[in-house]
């Protein structure tokens, strides 16, 4: 079954999990030829390996606190807190605490 995504033009909800956020789950918010937008989660000591995207990205913490190891070194972003990447740049994934963030990648360089 495909994931549905938003659609052109119609507002989609992004507001924080709150008492969802332990059962939450990483999705796919939309897909379009140039970006894409997806809601991570991840609970509490979780991470995702150093890896890079070809286009720029922004990571925007809506709850909780995560740790972003990058080559410059570690970052942490609280609830409210965007950080900017440029294309290729090496970066993991760290929950300290149960988190969500939107994920915005721009997929043409």
């Amino acid at each position: 079954m495909a994931i549905p995504h938003a659609s052109p033009g119609h507002a989609f909800d992004v507001r924080p999990l709150g008492h969802r956020l332990a059962d939450g789950k990483t999705s796919a918010l939309f897909k379009s030829v140039d970006l894409e937008v997806m809601r991570l989660v991840l609970q509490a000591g979780k991470s995702m390996p150093p890896h890079k995207v070809a286009g720029e990205l922004t990571i925007q913490c809506l709850e909780g606190s995560l740790e972003l190891v990058l080559d410059e070194g570690p970052v942490r972003l609280g609830a409210g807190e965007l950080l900017f990447l440029t294309a290729n740049a090496m970066h993991g994934v760290k929950a300290v605490t149960n988190a969500s963030a939107l994920i915005t990648l721009v997929l043409k360089p």
